[in-house]
């Protein structure tokens, strides 16, 4: 350690859950302790996120990974957190120290953290080295696919096979959408008198954790919080004792596709028309290595716009003579034996400025007010959010973070073309709203304060469910703040349920039967509830007869765009997500909607009575080395419930997006806080901390949050 030039001062704590507690002697050596721990905890996972950053793991994978790599290759996501990195290295070398700062910890405990993992035995595989722009790939690649950029893929199907005036007919929070629910509640409203911040982010669950709970203190600053693993600090939740402050996807637009016509030069180069006619594209060629199959080759373009993500195999080879293409013909080419093609570019942030918003991590660590962690976010950059925070003054703060581009609207609901002026990027980003938090606030994804910068939000239930429950106390503490979390209602149920009371007649004596029960139902998405697990049933039935639909059919042939955005773009899950709006509006008739509610029951009525909701709905986590034998456990809960657990209806009950962390600070006594995670501090199988924290998650409990020295166990001084 001497060698890299971080002291040695770092002591490591543990609670009662594994939870690190990091202490050390200067911001920077605390850096280096967080990389460190982090990869003696999480070693495989932060060797998969360094090959997912890189495009590398089909390398140990397989060919299954191909279109991952393929398309973070073609982003030019590594190349873009060089970029930033040497920005941030200019202009704030402080934050650039303490990031390779980080960067040191972690290549100092990886091989240590590699002996710990089974998985790099399994796969051969041997830890590689960190680079200090890694980090910021890693931010990248885990928010590339954020704000969802493949739905406007989709609305230019919708449009194009169904008709222009259905564009937004399917506008909700869809399948790969990452939520959250967030509050907080003023002192004026909790027992203790101070304020109360909480919620919960929902990601696609992965194992090990997309969150690790973990406390940082040096002379500087001593703050808990959930950090992303490969990241230093704790961007999104934390608490330094004097403020606490949390994050939700503001389901902002902030990200392009540009519709570019490509034309291939006999001397190999590639030309794309811009607003000012044709000019250079940068191209490059890259291979990817693929475990058990021959490497694959794939051409690298770049145009004024961002990076062409799709259709780039879609035209001639490099030095051919081709007079057309393998994808869609732009023109018939130009008098200087240029041929053309149609493809798709990539425009966003990060790509554009060089800024990442890096700088806002040791500003958040050392923040005392809510002032404080406000000026910050005024630099963050991506993801755009909304952003909560309290401190112990009485000062609350409800706003948005993050760079929107000011351009056309068209631009944020569909492909647009390149050539076009009308869609460039205006210099300065969009204005932030921000808004006065009067007892509570809640941030829950719906359209409110972000619905400037947007176009598809979740469906206001969440957010109006946890407001309704925080208007029945005034006395919140951080145990009954649980019970929030927790909370099973559906009121999305609440239109089936209303067709389901308009056709009574015609019905089989079973169907009958499953009428009554669900009319009888208390629309709780609980896991031992048979009557939502009939509920569950009934609706799948209904999507999938709907998705089925006559008016449909023209959506049910897939889309010509790669693998990998075939969440946003498959016609079942779209039609399951918007169930509510369809059932009421769209080309279905509504005498057909009735037929299709009727026809439903009656197919649940002839077979086995459904089980209890749990026994179908279970967790289904990512893994980069699945194991079929994993006995994952049934859930609660639901896509529109409090408690989170989104499946895809009509496919499968399996649910893959859930709570990925659940919180609750205190300002008032910061040991009273509460935290969880899905399965536990440790990556590693088998060591005692892997999945101790599944069942209070499961229930809907929280852990401590110990803050306690005297209560912490020290490990051996590094």
């Amino acid at each position: 350690m001497d060698g890299i030039g971080v002291s040695v001062s770092i002591e490591v704590y543990r609670d009662a859950w594994g939870v690190p507690h990091l202490r050390a002697g200067d911001a920077d050596e605390l850096a280096f302790a967080q990389g460190r721990v982090t990869a003696h905890d999480r070693a495989w996972q932060l060797e998969v996120e360094r090959h997912r950053t890189q495009g590398t793991t089909a390398a140990f994978l397989g060919a299954a990974e191909l279109g991952w790599d393929t398309f973070v290759r073609q982003a030019r996501l590594a190349d873009t957190a060089r970029r930033c990195f040497e920005r941030l290295d200019r202009t704030d070398p402080e934050t650039a120290a303490w990031v390779r700062a980080y960067v040191d910890g972690v290549n100092d405990g990886l091989a240590e953290g590699a002996r710990r993992a089974p998985e790099f035995t399994a796969t051969g595989l041997a830890p590689g080295r960190w680079e200090p722009w890694t980090p910021l790939a890693v931010w990248l690649s885990t928010h590339i696919l954020f704000a969802g950029f493949p739905t406007k893929l989709w609305r230019d199907e919708v449009a194009r096979r169904l008709g222009e005036e259905w564009t937004e007919l399917f506008a909700t929070d869809g399948p790969g959408t990452a939520g959250s629910n967030g509050w907080v509640v003023a002192g004026e409203r909790t027992a203790s008198g101070a304020a109360l911040v909480a919620g919960d982010p929902h990601r696609f669950i992965e194992a090990p954790g997309v969150y690790q709970q973990i406390r940082l203190a040096c002379p500087a600053y001593d703050v808990v919080g959930l950090a992303v693993p490969g990241i230093p600090g704790l961007a999104h939740f934390g608490h330094t004792g004097p403020v606490a402050w949390a994050i939700t996807n503001a389901m902002a637009d902030y990200q392009d596709l540009y519709r570019e016509r490509l034309h291939r030069l006999p001397d190999g180069g590639v030309e794309a028309l811009g607003p000012e006619g044709r000019r250079p594209a940068a191209t490059h060629t890259e291979t990817i290595e693929v475990a058990g199959a021959e490497p694959v080759v794939i051409e690298v373009i770049e145009t004024d716009r961002g990076p062409v993500i799709i259709g780039v195999d879609g035209g001639p080879a490099a030095g051919t003579e081709a007079d057309g293409a393998a994808g869609t013909a732009a023109d018939d080419g130009p008098e200087d034996g240029s041929s053309g093609w149609e493809a798709v570019s990539l425009r966003h942030p990060p790509r554009v400025t060089g800024e990442l918003g890096f700088g806002v991590l040791p500003a958040l660590l050392r923040a005392r007010t809510v002032a404080d962690v406000d000026t910050a976010l005024d630099r963050w950059i991506e993801p755009v959010n909304v952003v909560q925070a309290a401190d112990t003054r009485g000062g609350l703060l409800h706003r948005v973070a993050g760079h929107v581009p000011v351009r056309d609207r068209a631009n944020s609901l569909r492909v647009v073309p390149a050539w076009d002026p009308a869609h460039h990027w205006e210099a300065e980003p969009a204005p932030l709203p921000r808004a006065e938090v009067r007892g509570h606030a809640v941030m829950a994804n719906a359209r409110g304060l972000a619905a400037p910068l947007g176009v598809e939000f979740a469906p206001p239930h969440r957010a109006a469910r946890i407001a309704e429950l925080l208007d029945t106390s005034a006395s919140w503490t951080p145990e009954t703040t649980a019970a929030v979390h927790a909370d099973t209602d559906n009121p999305s149920a609440a239109r089936l349920l209303e067709k389901v009371a308009a056709n009574a007649d015609g019905l089989s004596p079973a169907a009958v039967a499953v009428r009554e029960r669900l009319l009888g139902w208390d629309r709780r998405m609980d896991a031992e509830s048979t009557g939502a697990g009939l509920y569950a049933a009934v609706r799948g039935a209904v999507v999938r007869r709907l998705a089925g639909h006559d008016a449909f059919a023209a959506l049910r042939e897939p889309a010509p765009y790669p693998e990998l955005f075939r969440p946003w773009l498959a016609l079942g899950p779209r039609v399951a997500f918007a169930l509510e709006t369809l059932l009421t509006a769209g080309p279905v008739p509504a005498g057909d909607i009735d037929r299709i509610v009727r026809e439903a029951l009656d197919e649940v009525g002839a077979g086995e009575p459904p089980a209890a909701w749990g026994t179908t709905h279970r967790l289904a986590p990512w893994q980069a080395l699945p194991d079929a034998d994993d006995p994952w456990p049934g859930l609660g809960g639901d896509h529109d419930c409090v408690l989170s657990t989104s499946s895809v209806p009509g496919w499968t009950d399996r649910s893959a997006r859930a709570s990925a962390a659940r919180y609750v600070w205190d300002l008032a006594d910061r040991e009273r806080s509460r935290w969880i995670v899905p399965f536990g501090a440790s990556g590693v199988p088998g060591d005692p901390h892997h999945r101790d924290q599944l069942p209070l998650w499961l229930r809907g409990d929280l852990a401590p949050v110990t803050t306690d020295w005297n209560l912490l166990t020290e490990e051996e001084s590094a």
